[in-house]
């Protein structure tokens, strides 16, 4: 067990924020995680380090000051077949995985149920904790259950899916017992014979440009892959977090609202009582898209994505989404959520 002191996260997170933890370290298997987390008490103890945070890809959060505490590297690896049934292949992977890696693994097994989550950045264990979805897909529609490190109990938690308790993009892990718990794996619920999800425009027309002669889930994996890469920048390329708002829930008469001065609205309806509108519309309309201040901006093929050019700050980046927020709120009367977790 190795503990570093003053180590840049820079290299650590998707938006290439430059900040420092106090003391930093990685963990491959639960022994070093049980050793790691006993230090930190033990450090607690006598007030010289406090908090603790969990480290994965670093894709879903921004960092605005230095962490003053102990960040703690996931890398646990391995990805295993446990068990199968006529219909379904339960499939398990570690929290410290990639997770395109994994789907790749999946789609290559034959394994259905994530293709339209393809390319997403990001670690397996950050997977539930948010929810993920994409183009149709939730992660709740496949998951089976995760175990967990209660980092007070010194003990390993399974949590099925109602366990979970999964909301769009949340999870009882983002808020009841927020950092309680630390991830160590997760097993998914895919199927053998799979069932297609093609619902979202564009993947439809991205496999027609394909020249795609049959409905495969590595066809629709690759129409996803060529619609990310198409539309939202590569995080080695321009620091970015994915979609740092979330799309917001409104009223039937919110939407009607909206709908009389702006037939072109981007929303779909949930129930008799509300829709969905989709927050990179609103921010488009309120001019952001392309917008650029220094080295913090709104990305110019889609709004929903703040990016870092370079050497912007965290709280500018942070400044940048509550004008975005605002704008939105005057112009619309909706309230956007952040997506990304703030440090």
């Amino acid at each position: 067990m190795q503990v570093q002191q003053n180590v840049s996260l820079k290299q650590y997170n998707t938006f290439g924020i430059d900040v420092t933890a106090q003391s930093f370290a990685s963990f491959s298997s639960l022994d070093e995680l049980e050793a790691l987390t006993e230090y930190k008490q033990e450090l607690s103890s006598i007030n010289k380090i406090s908090p603790l945070l969990i480290l994965g890809g670093g894709s879903n959060l921004l960092f605005t000051k230095n962490v003053d505490g102990l960040v703690l590297k996931n890398e646990l690896k391995g990805i295993e077949l446990v068990n199968e049934d006529a219909d379904y292949c339960y499939v398990k992977a570690s929290a410290g995985e990639a997770w395109h890696t994994f789907v790749e693994h999946c789609i290559a097994n034959n394994y259905a149920g994530l293709e339209n989550l393809s390319l997403i950045p990001g670690n397996v264990g950050a997977s539930p904790m948010q929810n993920i979805g994409a183009y149709g897909v939730e992660i709740k529609d496949v998951f089976h259950e995760l175990q967990a490190y209660n980092i007070n109990e010194k003990t390993i938690v399974k949590f099925s899916n109602a366990e979970c308790k999964f909301g769009y993009r949340e999870s009882i892990f983002k808020n009841e017992v927020k950092g309680q718990y630390i991830i160590l794996n997760v097993t998914y619920r895919l199927r053998k014979n799979p069932l297609f999800n093609t619902s979202y425009g564009a993947i439809n027309t991205e496999l027609e440009r394909m020249g795609a002669k049959e409905l495969t889930i590595q066809n629709i994996s690759q129409a996803v892959i060529n619609i990310r890469t198409n539309k939202l920048p590569n995080p080695k390329e321009i620091g970015n977090a994915g979609s740092f708002l979330k799309n917001p829930q409104v009223s039937k008469f919110r939407w009607h609202v909206i709908w009389e001065e702006y037939p072109d609205v981007a929303a779909y309806k949930v129930d008799d009582l509300h829709y969905k509108l989709a927050a990179g519309w609103l921010i488009e309309k309120c001019g952001w898209k392309g917008f650029r201040r220094g080295d913090a901006g709104c990305h110019a093929k889609q709004a929903l994505v703040l990016v870092n050019y370079g050497g912007a700050s965290g709280q500018e980046i942070l400044d940048l989404s509550d004008e975005i927020i605002k704008s939105v709120k005057n112009k619309f009367g909706v309230d956007l959520e952040r997506e990304v977790n703030i440090i």
